[in-house]
């Protein structure tokens, strides 16, 4: 149907002339009324069944359909090949401000149409998550079972290969291991049976379970062989997913651990008193520790004056750790709602015609505040979020981004400690020097000494420079550029940045020292005065006209 349909129809049904022409006179929706004032039953339906109301829904012309309903037409009044109301056929089309519009005045989403669907259904089949969302928020039932027992998960999993109508059903609290009537089919069965993998992983982790029997199996290992291989072949896949979800905690603590375990194995082996190399390798390759050599831990900074190296050594530490712990443990900025709240956030944007996915977060169900991001990893959205950090096993957002940055410096300040330490035991323990034998005689030399000293010292200056570079770059974009790390790499996603070739203009850079003021919180016992904004809360950007730059309101 075309733009123009609900004019068409009604002059189609009073059997009128030259259409066309009266409606670039006056208009679609001038035409439409002049045509109901000259005594049409706005209520009587075409040869198809179908209403104006229908038309209107269909085509999402909110204006018609309130002139409609107020000249007496039906709301709820069903036509169709698919015996479906003006709701239904709305949702369809994923016009949320048509279910808006027909919701206020009356329409019921819990009717069903000639397949035995509800709107919620129908919504789930189509991926429309703004609509599924809408309905659930209005008091739709998130499990309701159409007639053939099928729920809204069941749909988004066998009709919808995009994973935001699952994930938003998921974060409702759906029950995930229900069967329908007919086959007790659950929502990873019907997942397998459309080879949907990407829901298949969300479901397994719910915990969906890939033991469930459902009535249907031995017919179509009998019937249908082909389809039985695809379908053992994917439950397969399944399997395999729960598994690797299941070992993936265990993988993330040995990660952990391992680079310490062989830090210290190299240098172990490396400083042995074994002559033959080969032996050495073999050593390697096994990885096996010995205890032909108790002294392998050197210190080698034994030598060193403890009050002026070992205690600024101790304290660098213990702030290290310190800031390590707040970055790891802390809330970097988690966007907290109760249930109640998420209904009433979208029923609020969704009746303001801001239920975007743009702004709005399908799977943790809120108003997404401005600068935050829903991280993948973490699967919850992040204030400010700058990036995911697996070295600290969290996000880094607003609430740690600056203990993140102390962790930065003072690990940088003990690699230059432990650089600092090795060159002091070479000039103890090594006969050469550089000046006296050269590069390459010196490097064989401090090598032979003490190999694992001179493992250290190779790690520790690789990891300066790419702890350095790092720290410059988190500097360059909180001081010069006013963003954060989502922001530089995705500033054209984003309308409230203005990017060209060479720049990047920020609302939030306010010139280099406020940016550094405003982000550390710099007070000099009072002297200085930052602004703290509270970016969980924060959903809007104005604008100093004046000077053309941006400033928050809190």
């Amino acid at each position: 149907m075309s733009a123009a349909g609900c004019c068409m129809q009604v002059s189609t049904m009073m059997e009128e002339s030259d259409t066309s022409d009266l409606c670039c006179r006056y208009g679609i929706f001038e035409r439409c009324r002049e045509l109901v004032e000259a005594g049409f039953d706005v209520r009587q339906p075409d040869k198809e069944n179908v209403t104006l109301l229908h038309w209107a829904a269909i085509n999402n012309r909110i204006d018609l359909v309130k002139y409609y309903i107020s000249k007496g037409a039906i709301v709820d009044q069903l036509g169709g090949d698919l015996n479906s109301t003006p709701l239904h056929w709305a949702t369809r089309q994923g016009h949320l401000s048509m279910v808006v519009q027909l919701m206020k005045y009356g329409a019921d989403p819990s009717l069903i149409d000639g397949e035995g669907c509800s709107c919620v259904h129908l919504a789930a089949q189509f991926g429309h998550t703004s609509i599924v969302a809408y309905l659930i928020a209005k008091g739709q039932d998130v499990d309701m079972m159409d007639q053939n027992g099928m729920t809204p998960l069941m749909w988004a999993a066998y009709r919808t290969h995009s994973v935001d109508p699952t994930r938003l059903l998921l974060t409702f609290n759906v029950s995930v291991n229900l069967g329908d009537k007919y086959h007790k089919n659950t929502a990873l069965h019907w997942a397998v049976l459309a080879g949907n993998t990407t829901v298949i992983s969300l479901l397994l982790d719910a915990n969906a379970n890939v033991d469930a029997q459902n009535i249907k199996v031995r017919l179509s290992i009998q019937t249908e062989p082909l389809r039985a291989v695809e379908v053992s072949s994917l439950m397969g896949g399944a399997v395999l997913l729960s598994v690797r979800s299941a070992v993936q905690e265990f993988r993330q603590k040995v990660m952990l651990g391992t680079p310490f375990v062989v830090v210290w194995l190299v240098g172990f082996i490396a400083d042995l008193d074994i002559d033959s190399w080969l032996i050495k390798s073999v050593m390697y390759a096994a990885a096996a520790p010995s205890d032909e050599k108790d002294n392998f831990c050197l210190d080698f900074s034994a030598h060193l004056p403890f009050a002026t190296v070992h205690v600024p050594f101790l304290i660098n530490s213990l702030v290290l750790f310190y800031n390590f712990g707040k970055s790891w443990k802390s809330d970097p900025g988690i966007i907290k709602a109760s249930e109640e709240q998420k209904k009433k956030t979208i029923v609020e944007l969704a009746e303001t015609g801001s239920l975007d996915l743009s702004i709005f977060c399908s799977t943790c169900l809120i108003r997404k505040p401005v600068r935050s991001k829903h991280c993948a990893v973490c699967n919850r959205c992040i204030a400010k979020f700058d990036h995911h950090c697996p070295w600290v096993g969290n996000c880094v957002g607003s609430g740690n981004h600056r203990y993140f940055m102390a962790y930065l410096f003072f690990l940088l300040c003990m690699i230059c400690w432990m650089i600092y330490g090795c060159i002091s035991y070479w000039r103890v323990h090594c006969a050469t020097t550089y000046a006296k034998d050269g590069f390459w005689l010196y490097l064989t030399q401090i090598a032979s000494c003490s190999p694992w000293i001179f493992w250290m010292f190779l790690n520790s200056i690789f990891h300066f420079m790419w702890v350095a570079v790092l720290i410059m770059c988190q500097l360059y974009q909180i001081a010069a550029l006013g963003i954060t790390t989502n922001e530089r790499m995705n500033a054209r996603r984003y309308k409230h940045f203005k990017v060209t070739a060479t720049s990047i203009e920020s609302p939030f850079n306010h010139g280099c020292f406020r940016n550094l003021v405003d982000f550390f919180e710099i007070r000099c016992c009072g002297l200085i005065r930052p602004v703290t904004v509270d970016w969980t809360k924060q959903y809007t950007i104005e604008y100093d006209q004046t000077s053309g730059s941006g400033y928050q309101l809190v």
